[in-house]
């Protein structure tokens, strides 16, 4: 009956300690930084670039 534990515990771990390690990893790289100006982006005209 417990020894279900002894497996998903350890697992459920791991994976925390992954997910934690990628956001360090892209907090690290500056994903974080400018969350801002990437949604007025869309705003701008880009018609003037040569096809």
């Amino acid at each position: 009956m417990i020894d279900f534990l002894f497996v998903t515990v350890p697992m459920a771990l791991c994976i925390a300690l992954f997910f934690l390690g990628l956001f360090i990893f892209a907090f690290r790289k500056g994903q974080f930084e400018d969350i801002e100006s990437p949604k007025y982006r869309m705003f701008f005209d880009d018609d003037d670039k040569p096809k």
